[in-house]
């Protein structure tokens, strides 16, 4: 149980520890934010309870102290600076370090941070006074600015089961002040008896200098349904509560024939002083908002009352699952293929009836299995604000990261491979876009520069923008490199139509420095790769002085697609829907030429476009009518001329094996209705193929001209 539990609590702690990072951030920006002051605090605090209940008592300790300091910057005594953001940040990483990624932290370094930390809280506390007797003493049960409270606490008999210890509860109030426990149980016959049944009450006598809302914080996750009693005593004096705890340790001593009696006699004890034990005012109580914001904590962690199914929005499911079950809707768009296919072969009605049925159930089905998959893309996109913060410290730069659209959502697998190339441009943006503040300064810019990441969604699509505001791309300088590597000619000018496919070649760069960022012709190159792999563009704009922009277009998932099936010859090819825009007729007498390349007037406009037949050398007679499929990719157009148009088809992508994986132009397969495979074509990869058809022709004919 304790290692689901620890499982559990591994899953949960990546969302707290982004939800740590990004608040710490927000406060580094906006110091005297109060709102991200308590949500820090309280991601501590369930990082600190939940890793407890966990079993991470090493853990639990190192975080106490980080939210210690946190504790006094809510309550107004310490300032937030640089350096606690700094700390505080160090004290995550190890956190991360500890937990997921399980390295082995020597204790030296944990105290040294420790000690960091509570420097900074004695030094920074002007105004707090004295600080907490250590938990360790025994001089008494009140020093000067605590108080003294009784605690009951009666955990749910089937907490065991949850797999929860109280006691790690108990040891956490301990921590709070100097502790008196008192733990008592009524164990049944032993052919009665349920190692998983808790039959343990716990009596506290706690003297610490913290409140009765940080004392209910302990217990958070299992207060709504244990009986929790808290009860502030007098701190002058009046009521001898060492009095009160002798007789209840010499419990433990008792002899179980007397135990009744002596119960009866600390009973009468206690009544009788009843009226020497006044109260300060009415018990405190946790108000309706820290209520809700602490139901919030639980129902985050995962760490809370399964029983009660009916209150929780959501279940926790195992992603392995999710992509099983997207496979088994990929084989049911198969099987309804097939299906469709075989009840239009037979001409029954009422069979066909049952597959119309079928097709609607199954992509309401699909719909729905998808859009389990889809994550908001805002958690992958504050992962990015510390590395742009730490990356632009050490360049010298002033950079903020401005994040829009976090609530577009995408595939999970598109997300999990999006992360690298992301990174990529947000790490050439700060290297070699954004100018250092003095040179900003110089032309009139603000000191700060400014990154822009933005996502959105575009039809079956989602279109991401990283754009900066620094001195955009040098043409000329590409130009010149592009020259001297073979990818102009001398007389060519350099247009924004081809600076993508420019800048994105392999080994092309024009830093002559070569540092731990960049400068090594790598990068955008890798970026091109990685979204070729996920079936997307990009286009690429800038304005030398002002800034650039790159724009990337995905598809929202990559397990089924909505695609057209089209034929050549004998064999049948997928293009995906979303990139195409019309489809035409033409004839042999409509086709025309230029530098090599087949060009269609499409009203009034020159489209150029491509013979599959001939791409794919499938032999067979040339039809007199060819369909051309005008598509729209990275801002261009461009046509695609097959045999026949069959229509629409879900399409479950599979990979292709090795002897097809690297053929330029394709980038999976599907099975159609009849157990035949289909190609499925990557456009943006076919018009590469052309546009460098098109300069080598030109490159030739320049050649031959002179």
């Amino acid at each position: 149980m304790s290692n689901i539990l620890q499982d559990t609590f591994r899953e949960e702690l990546v969302e707290l520890l982004a939800d740590l990072e990004h608040g710490l951030l927000q406060l580094e920006t906006v110091p005297d934010d109060g709102e991200a002051v308590n949500r820090v605090f309280r991601t501590l605090h369930t990082v600190k309870g939940s890793g407890s209940l966990a079993g991470f008592d090493r853990l639990a300790g190192f975080v106490h102290h980080v939210e210690a300091v946190f504790e006094d910057v809510r309550a107004g005594l310490i300032l937030v600076d640089s350096t606690l953001i700094d700390l505080t940040l160090q004290a995550r990483d190890m956190v991360q370090a500890m937990v997921l990624e399980q390295e082995e932290i020597l204790q030296q370094d944990i105290d040294a941070l420790i000690a960091q930390m509570d420097h900074f809280k004695v030094s920074k506390d002007h105004d707090s006074g004295s600080r907490e007797a250590d938990s360790g003493s025994d001089e008494g049960l009140t020093v000067e600015g605590t108080k003294s409270f009784w605690v009951r606490f009666v955990p749910p008999a089937k907490v065991f089961e949850r797999g929860l210890d109280p006691a790690n509860l108990i040891r956490e109030l301990g921590r709070q002040g100097d502790a008196k426990v008192l733990a008592q149980s009524d164990l049944p016959a032993l052919d009665n008896f349920d190692p998983m049944t808790c039959r343990v009450v716990w009596d506290v006598l706690l003297t610490t200098g913290q409140t009765i809302e940080n004392m209910r914080d302990v217990f958070v996750f299992v207060e709504d349904d244990s009986e929790l009693r808290i009860e502030l005593l007098d701190s002058e004096g009046k009521v001898d509560l060492q009095a009160v705890w002798e007789p209840c340790r010499a419990l433990f001593q008792a002899n179980p024939d007397d135990l009744f009696e002596r119960l009866k006699d600390i009973y009468r004890d206690v009544s009788s002083r009843h009226d020497e034990i006044w109260y300060d005012g009415p018990e405190k109580r946790v108000s309706q908002s820290d209520r809700r914001q602490a139901g919030e904590d639980r129902r985050s962690s995962g760490i809370g009352d399964h029983g009660k199914s009916a209150v929780s929005s959501s279940v926790r499911v195992r992603s392995e699952r999710l992509d099983k079950l997207v496979d088994l809707i990929g084989e049911m768009v198969t099987v309804q293929a097939r299906l469709k296919q075989i009840s239009a072969t037979i001409e029954d009605v009422d069979l066909e009836l049952i597959s119309e049925e079928v097709e609607q159930l199954t992509w309401e089905l699909r719909d729905e299995v998808l859009s389990i998959r889809m994550v908001p893309i805002g958690s992958t996109f504050n992962r990015f604000s510390r590395q742009v913060r730490d990356l632009a410290r050490d360049l010298g730069k002033d950079v903020q990261l401005i994040t829009e659209g976090g609530e577009t959502e995408l595939d999970k697998t598109v997300i999990e491979r999006l992360s690298d190339p992301i990174m990529h441009l947000l790490r050439n943006a700060i290297d070699h876009g954004i100018e250092s503040p003095e040179q900003r300064g110089s032309v009139g810019k603000p000191e700060k520069g400014t990154l822009h990441l933005s996502a959105g969604q575009s039809g079956a699509s989602v279109v991401i923008e990283i754009y900066d505001d620094g001195s955009g791309l040098n043409l000329e300088k590409i130009r010149q490199k592009a020259v001297k590597s073979g990818l102009l000619q001398p007389e060519d000018d350099i247009e924004q139509a081809n600076l993508w496919d420019l800048v994105s070649s392999p080994g092309f760069s024009t830093s002559h420095t070569i540092t731990n960022i960049s400068g090594r012709g790598v990068g955008l190159d890798v970026v091109r790769k990685s979204i070729d792999d996920l079936r997307g563009t990009v286009d690429l704009q800038t304005v030398e002085g002002e800034g650039s922009c790159f724009r990337l277009k995905l598809p929202l998932t990559l397990a089924i697609i909505d695609g057209l099936l089209v034929r050549i010859g004998q064999q049948r090819f997928v293009m995906p829907l979303s990139q195409i825009e019309e489809i035409i007729e033409q004839t042999r007498s409509d086709i025309q030429q230029q530098h090599g390349r087949d060009l269609l007037h499409v009203r009034g406009e020159t489209v150029p476009y491509m013979h599959l037949r001939k791409e794919f050398s499938i032999n067979g007679r040339l039809p007199e009518i060819e369909q051309v499929i005008i598509a729209n990719l990275e801002g261009f157009r461009i046509g695609f001329a097959v045999d026949t148009v069959i229509g629409e088809h879900q399409t479950v992508i599979k990979s292709l094996g090795r002897m097809y994986r690297d053929v330029p132009g394709l980038s999976g397969a599907t099975v159609l209705g009849d157990g035949s495979l289909a190609l499925i074509l990557d456009l943006p990869a076919l018009m590469r193929l052309e546009e460098a058809r098109t300069r080598a022709f030109e490159d030739k004919a320049s050649q031959m001209a002179h």
